[in-house]
């Protein structure tokens, strides 16, 4: 399956989703569940929350700004997809939908910052990202939100593996660990960890040899007829 469609979704999902009954609010709370349980497992699922906001769309009444907060959190570790930007689109107009009652709706403080997290992310600023992510003005949202996310920083760093893997064949300890914001044996094993190697007279981590980031020659060959040219001129010369 692809990113929109992953392996551990369970079946119950998979015929919400793929039928009409991604549009009945009655399923509202099952996709919720199934969002939260995103969050504990390390799990995730595109197009299980896009259903969720476009039901939010539709229903605002059913509107829950933890929910889509959660949501958008989980898509910024699908970095370099869109999938940040496809639940952004989702959510229209804020003053359409209306005002929890109980708890205080912390999205519309937390959208800016989180739409410049993203724009870090898609940016490659990867250090960017994590100034703004460790700022004490965020901290409301690592105590109350990324801090219930199982490994959103491990899945943001495999975000940043991606880029790195695409980009280079070689690149310093110093600059990949201010890559994935860390440093000492923290960054020693988390190298480790991948299998990749280390140049300690250089200073430099060896990415290994991926489609990505081979450097390969492209020759390009035309092999045109001489009955092709002909036709050519031919319509040259009517025209």
């Amino acid at each position: 399956m692809s990113a929109l469609s992953p392996d551990t979704r369970p079946e119950v999902i998979e015929m919400l989703v793929s039928g009409v009954d991604r549009y009945n609010p009655s399923n509202i709370s099952i996709l919720e569940d199934y969002l939260f349980h995103q969050i504990r497992s390390q799990e995730y699922d595109c197009m299980a929350n896009l259903a969720i906001l476009k039901l939010y769309q539709f229903n605002p009444d059913l509107y829950n700004p933890d929910v889509v907060i959660n949501i958008l959190i989980k898509s910024l570790t699908a970095a370099p997809q869109p999938d940040f930007n496809l639940c952004l689109a989702l959510l229209g107009e804020r003053d359409t939908y209306p005002t929890p009652q109980d708890d205080q709706d912390a999205l519309p403080d937390l959208l800016p910052y989180l739409v410049d997290l993203s724009s870090c992310l898609h940016q490659c600023r990867f250090p960017a990202f994590w100034k703004l992510f460790r700022s004490e003005k965020l901290e409301w949202l690592r105590d109350n939100y990324t801090v219930e996310c199982v490994g959103f920083e491990d899945s943001v760093r495999e975000a940043v593996i991606r880029a790195v893997r695409a980009a280079f064949q070689k690149i310093s300890k110093e600059r990949l660990g201010g890559y994935l914001d860390l440093e000492g044996e923290g960054l020693e094993q988390y190298i480790a960890q991948r299998g990749w190697t280390v140049d300690e007279n250089l200073g430099v981590v060896v990415v290994p040899t991926n489609p990505d980031n081979r450097i390969e020659a492209t020759v390009v060959r035309e092999n045109i007829q001489l009955s092709q040219l002909t036709k050519i001129i031919a319509h040259a010369q009517v025209a």
